[in-house]
């Protein structure tokens, strides 16, 4: 089990899946462990929902040879926002992840319900959707069954048969964002690297997040939905928060890969098999 790196290695730019329906859908390979072995290309695809795609966006992903899709978004969200499109040939595990302390999109769902803006700030403000954020992160390492769900994604991606797999949840950055925290970091990916990938949701999703702000403004919805943007950014620290709890709770990343998700080697050498490459 690879450790925490101090080394900073050149992280290329990160490949955009090109998907009109899902704009933070984007490959993991080109990232390079401490060992010098390179991450595979087109092999670990990370997304948002696949619920808007178009009929391009699914040639574009069968083309690649996408066999699994791992969806980790609630079933109220699957609900409101839509089923993922997928084509034949393409299986679909539902994994969900969430929580009722940590419901994001319930907040989201109250905060647009009530249009007092008063309201609004009590329920968002004052630091208030920054905690809930980071709240949200370290129940994923504390809480047993969101381990579960994790480790699960983890040994599809191990199976010999298991790549190439898309994993996602709703805007394809807290759930999914944890998700490939630990899938690099257990591949040997330095820290400062797992964190660059994490933030570049922020670029990806940039345009959608200002279209959504202005919208719920027009909309006469939010006075200021500036407020959401601790709920709709990745931030750094929130992926900090991660980490610190499994430092917390074990002893090192070697144990939280064994004790905290259950894996053991044999899931490890999988991965490595699958995804890496000289």
């Amino acid at each position: 089990m690879a450790e925490e790196q101090t080394e900073t290695v050149a992280i290329p730019a990160a490949r955009s899946l090109g998907l009109f329906g899902a704009v933070n859908a984007r490959d993991l390979g080109g990232y390079r462990t401490a060992e010098g072995l390179v991450l595979r290309a087109g092999v670990a695809l990370r997304s948002d929902g696949l619920n808007r795609l178009t009929d391009e966006d699914l040639g574009r992903l069968t083309g690649l040879g996408l066999r699994r899709i791992v969806d980790l978004r609630s079933p109220d969200e699957v609900r409101e926002a839509g089923a993922d499109r997928i084509a034949d040939g393409m299986a679909l595990h539902r994994l969900p992840v969430f929580a009722s302390d940590f419901d994001i999109f319930a907040m989201l769902r109250e905060a647009l319900a009530d249009r007092d803006p008063g309201r609004q700030r009590a329920l968002l403000g004052g630091g208030r959707a920054d905690a809930m954020m980071t709240g949200l992160y370290r129940w994923f390492v504390t809480d047993r069954i969101a381990r579960e769900r994790f480790a699960d994604v983890l040994r599809l991606l191990a199976d010999p048969d298991g790549a190439p797999l898309l994993f996602h949840c709703s805007a394809g950055k807290d759930r999914t964002g944890w998700t490939a925290a630990v899938l690099l970091t257990a591949l040997g990916v330095d820290r400062e690297t797992v964190v660059t990938d994490y933030l570049l949701t922020n670029e990806r999703s940039a345009a959608v997040v200002e279209s959504v702000m202005e919208g719920f403004r027009a909309g006469g919805l939010m006075h200021e939905p500036e407020l959401l943007l601790p709920v709709f950014r990745a931030e750094r620290r929130y992926l900090e928060a991660a980490f610190a709890e499994v430092e917390t709770g074990w002893p090192d990343f070697g144990a939280f890969w064994t004790d905290g998700l259950g894996l053991d080697e044999a899931v490890l050498t999988g991965l490595r098999a699958n995804l890496l490459a000289p």
